[in-house]
């Protein structure tokens, strides 16, 4: 799958390019394993699932375009542009969508402030092919929630897309680092689903479900074909994204 990534020409060399998702520092520090009250030894954690990591490393991630800081409420930056080519371009990483907008939606929740984040790139799909944007994977512990949309980017591709979000933490203070992933996206074909329903196979059912019961790794040693190789396992590759938020 080609996915073909355009900017102003005014900001080739500016700006963090949209790149594979990056396990945050938490995934890396958390334990492998963690005591638990419903057993009488520790279970293995998330870290240890290839469905979560590989999830969490799926796709591409639009980053945010440059610092933003976060006092009292209030939302700037200090970002200095050139002058762009285009003339109906964004200049700045983010505004702000009416709450009105989502009323009578369960995402409406008092006052709640809702920004939109500018991607300053544009993405081009192949013919067929859809962009499903969502909230990056996993990720509670950023302080906004991205509102899943899908876009026609095999046609609707000539200017940069925009990422309403719900603006989640309320006391949140400090700075939102510039590349933090801000949007995780992935293409799916724009194809009609046949949906079939029929009777399983008892034998391999329970085949499959003795190996599951008997032991870890069996999904990940048979059956993974994820971009995240042996990580969930191993730790390898378990790196941190850019710095820290706060």
């Amino acid at each position: 799958m080609r996915v073909v990534f355009r900017c102003d020409p005014a900001l080739v060399g500016h700006l963090p390019p949209p790149h594979p998702p990056v396990l945050p520092g938490w995934v890396r520090d958390m334990p492998q394993t963690a005591p638990s009250t419903l057993h009488p030894a520790p279970v293995r954690t998330v870290k240890q699932c290839p469905p979560f990591i590989d999830a969490m490393t799926h796709g591409f991630v639009i980053p945010l375009a440059c610092d933003v800081r976060v006092s009292g409420g209030t939302l700037s930056w200090d970002w200095e542009l050139p002058p762009l080519a285009a003339g109906q371009h964004p200049r700045a990483p983010l505004s702000f969508h009416s709450a009105a907008q989502v009323e009578g939606t369960p995402l409406r929740d008092g006052d709640q402030v809702i920004v939109k984040f500018n991607s300053f790139w544009t993405v081009t799909l192949e013919p067929d092919w859809s962009l499903f944007v969502t909230h990056p994977i996993n990720r509670a512990d950023l302080p906004f929630r991205l509102l899943t949309g899908l876009v026609d980017a095999d046609r609707f591709n000539a200017v940069g897309l925009l990422f309403p979000a719900l603006w989640l933490d309320a006391g949140f203070e400090g700075i939102l680092p510039r590349g933090t992933p801000i949007a995780q996206c992935f293409p799916v074909p724009r194809t009609r689903l046949e949906l079939v329903q029929e009777a399983l196979d008892p034998q391999a059912y329970d085949a499959l479900a003795g190996e599951l019961l008997g032991g870890p790794g069996v999904y990940r040693r048979q059956f993974r074909s994820g971009p995240g190789g042996e990580i969930a396992h191993e730790g390898a590759g378990l790196q941190p994204e850019p710095p820290d938020r706060g």
